[in-house]
């Protein structure tokens, strides 16, 4: 299993990026999903998630109102569109996918990784 992550890039406060992930050998519509974050001297933060069954969750004081989960089933992919970025935003984002297909429980007991994407904020 293979989950790429892509999209990253230096923008200015205010800007939108729009990240995707695109996943290998398996199908991402069975699995839940999520995006995470790691800034320079942080730990790694969750972000955002997509359940199997549609269900979105997001971190709620930092990111809820500006990113929005999806998922495209025929393309095989999930995104991460956010909105009114600002500097605090900068991290190295990654794309996560549960081990386990079809399940109803957060957060998952293993992650598959995606290797990460750099968004960079200027103010």
């Amino acid at each position: 299993v293979q989950l790429q992550a892509s999209g990253g890039g230096l923008v200015q406060a205010g800007d939108s990026l729009r990240l995707s992930c695109a996943a290998s050998g398996r199908t991402l519509s069975r699995y839940n999903m999520a995006w995470f974050r790691q800034a320079p001297g942080k730990e790694r933060e969750f972000v955002a998630r997509i359940m199997w069954n549609g269900g979105r969750a997001y971190a709620e004081d930092s990111v809820k109102g500006r990113f929005t989960i999806s998922r495209d089933n025929a393309k095989n992919t999930m995104a991460l569109q956010m909105n009114s970025l600002k500097p605090e935003d900068t991290a190295v984002y990654y794309c996560a996918g549960d081990i386990k297909p079809y399940s109803s429980t957060w957060p998952p007991e293993s992650y598959y990784w995606g290797q990460g994407t750099q968004v960079t904020v200027s103010s």
